[in-house]
């Protein structure tokens, strides 16, 4: 059986920092990244790509997507923004346009990287990829301090070299989809991409007893979407609603295992483990909480939940379509 995503061995994204010169220099001759002559082209990785987009920016382009890695911009997280005025349609040019469309995709696995497009696009309010979302550069490649940040209608999404110490995804991201015209989904949300993760956490619902069931459905609201204040870390020693993981029984906590292991499918294999690192010395401090209020249908399949705990949140908001905010954060990180 072919390796996931989980599965596969630490690869350090500081070799971006190595390597970004490489990608700088390859810029001087168009479509020279990621080829070797004579043998099938070799897999180039985001922050290579994000790279070569700053260096191909023009003055202007510089002046407004160019921003100091320490501004204030590049820890914020939404639902529904745009990170700059401008879209990448009306920023960039055509080919620079083209390298974002690439980084976005070797941000994921391949094998989701068409799900996930197709999110953006669908998403987009018929605007497209290049009308629909926005990019922004903070410090420079090759420093140690560089992020590359993209947004859109259910986007956010980052690549940062491990310039964020201790901080998985290079800091909060959010991803959510509503399939079809009408804002409210249906309870079985036909055609969302990222419906597949709460099914999965319902199983581990269905899997505990009367008791557990008590301790995990919460029958008041879940939290309130507040732009980057909804991904506020609760820090050791606070109480957190649901049930703990490391309270449940040996086969219920390898179901939770598995709930992370779909929550993570999607991404690029460096940024799983990476979360993975951060996750787990605290995974039997993980609380589980479901929330019986917007369940669509009323069918007991909940919409609302989430997986929280000192340094890390994961909330999957089902109602009245998925959003997703995530923030997974060493707290010794600075």
């Amino acid at each position: 059986m072919a390796p996931t995503a989980l599965d596969l061995p630490w690869v350090d994204r500081r070799r971006f920092l190595r390597t970004a010169a490489t990608g700088l220099a390859m810029t001087a001759v168009p479509g020279l990244v990621g080829r070797t002559f004579g043998k099938a082209p070799e897999p180039v990785d985001s922050e290579t790509l994000a790279a070569q987009l700053y260096r191909s920016l023009s003055e202007p382009q510089r002046q407004n997507l160019g921003f100091d890695f320490d501004h204030p911009l590049r820890s914020k997280v939404d639902n529904n923004w745009m990170i700059t005025k401008q879209s990448i349609h009306d920023a960039l040019q055509p080919a620079q346009q083209d390298l974002v469309r690439q980084i976005f995709r070797t941000l994921h696995q391949p094998q989701h990287a068409d799900a996930m497009m197709r999110q953006v696009v669908e998403d987009s309010e018929g605007k497209g990829f290049e009308a629909g979302t926005s990019v922004a550069l903070f410090g420079q490649p090759g420093t140690g301090k560089f992020e590359f940040v993209l947004t859109g209608r259910h986007c956010t999404r980052r690549c940062d070299g491990d310039s964020v110490a201790g901080t998985a995804f290079g800091g909060p991201i959010f991803y959510g989809h509503q399939a079809g015209p009408k804002d409210r989904e249906q309870p079985d949300h036909p055609g969302n991409v990222f419906w597949y993760q709460a099914r999965r956490a319902n199983e581990v619902f269905q899997a505990l007893d009367g008791r557990q069931r008590g301790v995990a459905l919460i029958p008041g609201d879940a939290r309130s979407e507040q732009a980057t204040d909804t991904v506020k870390l609760a820090g050791r020693g606070q109480p957190l609603p649901g049930i703990r993981v490391g309270d449940l029984a040996q086969d219920q906590r390898g179901l939770v295992r598995g709930v992370l292991k779909d929550l993570l499918a999607p991404f690029r294999a460096v940024d799983v483990t990476e979360a993975l690192k951060l996750i787990e010395p605290d995974f039997d401090a993980l609380h589980l909480a479901f929330f019986q209020k917007n369940d669509l249908g009323n069918d007991g399949v909940w919409d609302v939940w989430q997986l929280e705990g000192p340094q890390l949140l994961w909330y999957f908001r089902g109602a009245p379509h998925v959003h997703c905010w995530v923030h997974i954060r060493d707290g010794a990180a600075v």
